[in-house]
């Protein structure tokens, strides 16, 4: 594959991934605030700071590419939040179940974007990018930390749904 399209597969992606981390940036104080369990809120206050430094790390890859971050929507994302926020809309009144449907869509999130950032990363690697591939490969590491934080939550607090259903 000619070097050049491989680099506009890599800006193309890492677009994609601006794009979805501005929009995760949007959503999740909505899902902290909705968050029943205590250790779930802080694993979305936690994610929400994780996501701001990931964003400034795309900022300087776009930097040192010379690209721009903007002109291109996550549908993706778009579509995996828009998810989330009916199951939060469904479970209004149940906060039982609440937590388990954000989790399940938190993790559908988590794994979009390790998908992503594991082919930019990926990428730059195949580029000779050295410093973009360590940058993504820290994030790919966070999101993949995220996702086994979410379940270890979702453990704990499926048993308790489960048993809040039962009663």
């Amino acid at each position: 594959m000619q070097s050049e399209k491989l680099q506009e597969f890599l800006v193309e992606e890492l677009k994609d991934l601006y794009s979805a981390e501005k929009q995760i940036t949007k959503a999740l104080p909505k899902m902290i605030k909705k968050a029943q369990s205590s250790d779930l809120k802080k694993a979305f206050e936690n994610h929400l700071r994780e996501t701001e430094e990931q964003i400034e790390r795309l900022d300087t890859i776009f930097e040192q590419l010379d690209e721009s971050p903007r002109g291109k929507k996550c549908k993706g994302m778009e579509g995996l939040l828009e998810e989330g926020q009916e199951v939060m809309s469904e479970n209004a009144g149940e906060p039982e179940t609440l937590d388990v449907g954000m989790i399940a869509a938190a993790q559908k999130v988590e794994h979009y974007e390790m998908a992503g950032y594991g082919c930019a990363r990926t990428y730059a690697e195949l580029l000779g990018l050295d410093e973009a591939a360590e940058l993504l490969q820290k994030t790919l590491d966070e999101e993949k930390a995220a996702d086994a934080k979410l379940t270890a939550i979702a453990e704990k607090v499926n048993v308790e749904a489960a048993e809040e259903e039962a009663a």
